[in-house]
């Protein structure tokens, strides 16, 4: 017998299209063999919305489709357009509810449309990926992929995450973190802090995703402004010393029967582009909407030594946070050979061409068995 999976996407925060297309990756992938597929879209209105109307049948899922649009000439993408996607506004919710030691999805009349086995949370950012809907499944009892309540708050949020890091022995760059109260009451205080940092600067929301709201700041003068901009995101903000060095990524995978987790091999992101700055940093387009703004180069020529630090450190931050499943960690390698963390993100993009199942694909484990393990990790874990 399958097991039915709702796939949850969408969601409140400003991530809402990268999970969408995360979502189409994930059921063209699915084993439909073992697993039966319930897609479910959140809109930014917090409303969950019965997906694939329109999904022809045993034909590849669309992002069209997926959100209820009727079927477009391209059926299939692996990348965002210059029109974001977005889960459309309805009157006719469903909702997901506990019955029984088990979960059930119904409608706005209670009517049981699916009982569900377990549920893929595709979800980035705010809402999704901090811990809440985790909070959610565990009270309702019900099986789901992923880092439970307390690893993915700690792993969305990027000062106790550096706190978790260091912890556990981790080389963590220079930072000042930013509360609400401090830079409403005392603005020159936190500014002078903050300038006991080297420039560059990276001024990000703390508790935010996918590269949204963070700027570079080369002056002091620009300082206000970007803290501004991020504070738009988030209301607490972190500003990091930039870090001279590789950007390298490792990916975590955790292990079946209680096994120990694994490591991909590291793959290195190189920005492409005519701006030649030694600090370019990943955006939002580079990920998401350009197909050669960026390049993965994996296994990532670095010293043997290097390689197998990477792949430990990397499951050394999995373990800090108490993450389970999966996660992507992203470290600086230093042209002195030193590795320093930046982060980890316990949902990171999953789409076919997203750095984490790419890293893992060229480790020898496809797409498809990767969202298999996963499944299989959350229905043995629960």
């Amino acid at each position: 017998m399958t097991k039915t999976v709702l796939v949850l996407f969408g969601g409140q925060s400003p991530e809402h299209p990268v999970s969408i297309v995360t979502a189409v990756g994930v059921l063209n992938a699915l084993d439909t063999d073992h697993y039966t597929p319930i897609p479910v879209g959140i809109n930014q209105q917090g409303d969950w919305v019965l997906a694939g109307q329109h999904q022809p049948a045993d034909a590849p899922w669309s992002v069209a489709t997926l959100i209820n649009q009727p079927p477009a000439e391209t059926t299939h993408t692996t990348a965002l357009s210059e029109e974001l996607p977005e889960v459309s506004a309805t009157d006719t919710p469903v909702a997901l509810r506990a019955v029984n030691s088990h979960a059930q999805l119904i409608d706005v009349e209670g009517k049981v449309i699916a009982d569900i086995d377990v549920v893929f949370p595709l979800l980035h950012g705010p809402n999704g990926e901090d811990g809440t809907v985790q909070g959610m499944f565990e009270t309702l009892g019900v099986p789901y992929v992923g880092a439970g309540v307390l690893a993915s708050a700690v792993g969305m949020d990027k000062h106790f995450m550096k706190i978790a890091f260091q912890h556990a022995g981790l080389s963590v760059g220079p930072w000042v973190t930013i509360n609400d109260a401090d830079w409403r009451n005392n603005k020159t205080q936190v500014l002078n802090r903050i300038a006991a940092l080297d420039l560059p600067l990276f001024v990000k929301p703390a508790r935010g995703g996918s590269s949204l709201g963070i700027r570079r700041v080369t002056m002091l003068s620009e300082l206000e402004a970007a803290i501004e901009y991020a504070r738009e995101y988030d209301s607490k903000v972190v500003v990091e010393q930039g870090i001279l060095g590789r950007e390298i990524e490792c990916g975590v995978l955790d292990g079946l029967n209680g096994a120990a987790p694994s490591a991909s091999y590291p793959g290195e992101i190189v920005v492409t582009g005519e701006d030649n700055d030694e600090f370019q940093f990943y955006d939002f387009t580079s990920k998401y909407q350009s197909a050669d703004s960026a390049e993965l180069s994996c296994p990532a020529q670095l010293p043997e030594e290097a390689t197998e630090l990477v792949r430990q450190q990397a499951v050394t931050a999995f373990q800090a946070v108490d993450a389970a499943g999966l996660s992507r960690v992203d470290f600086f390698y230093t042209d002195d050979g030193e590795l320093i963390i930046n982060e980890i993100n316990t949902m990171p993009g999953f789409t076919p061409i997203s750095m984490y199942p790419q890293m893992w694909q060229r480790t020898g484990v496809e797409y498809s068995v990767l969202i298999d393990t996963l499944l299989e990790l959350a229905l043995e874990s629960r």
